[in-house]
């Protein structure tokens, strides 16, 4: 997991796209997070990190985990020390620091997300940007991000959930970014994306970390305390709640 410099073409789709998709990032450490991955699932719900449900056919499943780099030396490790740190940097144009992390697990009958743009749910930084890191494949069958080209340059028309207008969505062109285990897909907090449920038979994990850049400051645990606080309140509405907006389409459970 060495350094991966970016090429000046690489760079430059990512400033017109919005996104882009990296290989070769982790090196042979697949196999190895593929299983701390399994380890942080496990994790029960008592314990400092946060653990979020929602209500399948098939029961109640584990949908996400935030906060788990303080409890984990391989994670904390390959979000703040390696390779995708180091990407994040080129694409953020200076040292990235990791502001907040999550494993979002999609079930086999787990819901997708509505279609949005992620800076509204982080309030705290300017220039953010974020990483999924496929530790399966994900594939359309499964939910696969959809993800749009061109529009991260400023905010799009949103509805009461925190989430694009209808009308918007309509008019964008939507690009399925499917993913090997162990690519990479790097893209603004601004650019476009939705997922839909996981129709296949096996569960879909990825890793997420999002980072913003360095002179703007180490806001981690400030955003965590912020989510814990606006998570202290019961859940209410038709929607499990996984974010500081309603983009998760899952069934409180």
């Amino acid at each position: 997991m060495g350094e991966r410099r970016l090429s000046d073409g690489e760079k430059r789709d990512y400033a017109e796209r919005g996104w882009l998709v990296v290989d070769d990032l982790l090196g042979d450490a697949l196999p190895e997070l593929q299983d701390e991955v399994a380890r942080v699932e496990a994790w029960g719900e008592d314990g400092e990190w946060l653990q979020h449900f929602e209500l399948t056919d098939a029961g109640r499943r584990l949908a996400r985990t935030e906060n788990f780099t303080p409890f984990s030396a391989l994670l904390a490790s390959v979000l703040r020390d390696g390779a995708i740190p180091a990407v994040a940097g080129q694409l953020l144009g200076e040292p990235a620091l990791l502001y907040k992390e999550k494993i979002n697990y999609k079930a086999v009958g787990g819901a997708g997300f509505s279609p949005h743009q992620d800076k509204p749910a982080y309030p705290l930084v300017d220039q953010v940007l974020s990483a999924m890191i496929a530790i399966d494949d994900a594939t359309i069958d499964n939910g696969c991000l959809y993800v749009v080209d061109g529009h991260h340059h400023g905010l799009l028309a949103q509805d009461d959930r925190g989430c694009i207008a209808s009308a918007v969505v309509e008019g964008l062109d939507w690009h399925a970014a499917e993913l090997r285990a162990g690519q990479s897909l790097f893209f603004s907090a601004l650019t476009p994306h939705r997922s839909a449920a996981n129709r296949s038979s096996k569960t879909r994990r990825a890793l997420f970390p999002t980072y913003n850049g360095a002179s703007e400051g180490d806001l981690r645990e400030a955003y965590y305390e912020q989510k814990r606080q606006a998570f202290a309140s019961p859940e209410t509405g038709d929607r499990a709640r996984l974010s500081l907006i309603g983009d998760f389409e899952g069934r409180p459970a």
